[in-house]
């Protein structure tokens, strides 16, 4: 589905809509289990830690004057889990994280640096398993400009942003097949310049997708149709 043209604060209010009153979970049962039959997400599910170490992430979505884009990390190439991957600031929560938005915001501050003054949260997505045993929180929250970046080479080497709609644009998402635990699921990769979103950093915007996606297209419908 091919988003209509909406400006940035439009999009901004959708987003804050349709997020308002969810909140973070850990259900087992994460995302990237839906679409499947029962036998094959319990079989998935199988496959997984009975107890997932909990998780979260920031979805930042930056207020630039011309668009909003997000902001993701390429993580380190020394990394022993996801070395060199794409994904959004964050990590597992850890005991005095009062949350898994405190969880967020301390990882992304540590880092990339990036001061939670500068965040506003606005709700989560569905949470996503990781094969190597995290159910992760999606936490979503607008950034405003004006921070400056400082990236921790321990744990990132790129922090870059990417216009929110093309990563929204069905026209952008590379569907493929990919076998796990003997069974064949489709995923996503979402291309940009040089570098590709993939694994559960794409699956988290893929629900950012489908999030909005409905919404926006009946809303262009509807203009059209005037």
């Amino acid at each position: 589905m091919k988003l209509p043209n909406v400006n940035p604060r439009e999009l901004r209010r959708l987003i804050e809509e349709n997020l308002q009153g969810s909140t973070a979970s850990f259900d087992p049962e994460c995302a990237w289990l839906v679409g499947l039959s029962a036998e094959h997400a319990a079989h998935l599910r199988s496959l997984m830690p009975p107890a997932p170490t909990a998780a979260a992430v920031l979805v930042p979505i930056v207020e630039r004057d011309e668009e909003l884009t997000l902001l993701f990390t390429e993580r380190a190439s020394h990394l022993k889990n996801h070395a060199g991957q794409i994904s959004f600031p964050g990590g597992k929560m850890e005991a005095h994280d009062g949350s898994p938005m405190e969880a967020a915001l301390r990882e992304t501050e540590e880092e990339i640096g990036l001061g939670r003054e500068f965040v506003t949260v606005v709700g989560y997505l569905p949470p996503h398993m990781i094969l190597t045993g995290y159910c992760v929180a999606p936490v979503v929250g607008f950034v405003r400009p004006g921070f400056e970046l400082k990236l921790d080479p321990t744990e990132v080497t790129a922090a870059f942003e990417v216009p929110l709609l093309h990563v929204l644009d069905s026209a952008n998402h590379r569907q493929r097949e990919r076998t796990l635990g003997g069974i064949s699921v489709h995923v996503y990769d979402i291309p940009y310049g040089d570098r590709n979103v993939w694994g559960a950093t794409a699956g988290i915007v893929m629900s950012l997708y489908r999030l909005i996606a409905e919404p926006l297209h009946t809303q262009g419908t509807a203009r059209e149709s005037k």
